[in-house]
């Protein structure tokens, strides 16, 4: 729903029209990189309702091979109700649902094809058990393994360690190193720099921190390094991050250094934000051309 701006606790305030689109981040994740060019199985779980059935075709519709989707036959497809107001800030709670109930089966699934060179993404609206699973049965099969880590929560440094890539944005990167104080990482709660460092002191190969409008950072054994933005009049930033961890997957995938995947992803979450919705603002290669001029020879090869 768009309003004029997010209400405050005990608020209410009357908002525009309501809008009713395919999202939940794995799904919009994986059509954010088939749109880009990538090859993507999603494997996950919907309930045995409409909107399940929706979300499925609507994967099919975007060549996402969604036969590891599993119909769950008690649990409802989850849901994410979402507040916009003017300028594109967005308000998000999530029921999740078929989500929940994600479990080992799922996970073997998700790693059964995989091997080296391959990708394996994953977010934090499934149950940690079954990510941890996901992740040890990737770090053997050798694939490279991509977490965002949203919504942010306690994780175990035994899966840090496992992982060549982290990715958050500001608010997620500060609440990951609050969570890990325990282990005296160090911070400055002001500077997402000093919060990245920190966070790949516990183990990924690669921090990346997202900061909207502003671009992103990442940190890798060579230092923190930031990524300029694209500039663009933002209406609604919704599936924005999930744009920006498509093309990352996509890029990395096509071998591109650190620096030009997240450059690449900065263009994809930048035109995520000049439509409406989360999946239907999606941008293919031909919208980064035409919006920034923006190529790359070998995606587009």
């Amino acid at each position: 729903m768009t309003v004029p701006r997010l209400p405050q606790p005990g608020e209410t305030v009357l908002g525009g029209q309501l809008g009713r689109y395919p999202g939940g981040k794995g799904a919009n994740q994986s059509v954010a990189a088939a749109r880009l060019g990538g090859h993507v199985s999603m494997v996950g779980r919907v309930g045995n309702d409409s909107f399940g059935a929706e979300l499925i075709e609507n994967l099919d519709v975007n060549h996402v091979d969604s036969s590891g989707v599993e119909r769950d036959p008690a649990a409802p497809t989850g849901a994410a109700l979402i507040y916009v107001e003017a300028g594109g800030q967005n308000m998000i709670a999530v029921a999740p649902g078929a989500n929940a109930m994600v479990g080992p089966g799922d996970a073997q699934r998700a790693v059964s094809r995989l091997g080296a060179g391959d990708l394996l993404v994953l977010q934090l609206e499934i149950p940690l058990t079954v990510i941890e699973q996901a992740v040890l049965a990737a770090r053997r099969a050798g694939a490279f393994i991509l977490l965002n880590a949203a919504p942010a929560q306690q994780l175990e440094p035994g899966l840090l360690s496992q992982l060549d890539a982290l990715v958050v944005n500001e608010r997620e990167a500060k609440a990951l190193v609050v969570y890990a104080r325990e282990a005296k990482a160090p911070v400055d709660d002001a500077d997402p720099s000093t919060t990245a460092t920190a966070l790949r002191t516990m183990g990924p190969k690669l921090v990346i921190v997202t900061l909207g409008a502003s671009g992103s950072l990442f940190c890798d054994e060579s230092g923190v390094h930031r990524v300029e933005p694209f500039d663009v009049k933002s209406i609604d930033s919704t599936g924005a991050g999930d744009a920006f961890m498509g093309a990352l997957t996509v890029g990395l995938a096509a071998a591109l250094p650190s620096a030009a995947a997240i450059r690449f992803a900065n263009a994809a979450g930048a035109a995520a934000t000049i439509s409406v919705g989360a999946q239907a603002a999606l941008p293919r290669l031909d919208d980064l051309r035409r919006l920034f001029g923006f190529h790359v020879p070998s995606l587009e090869a």
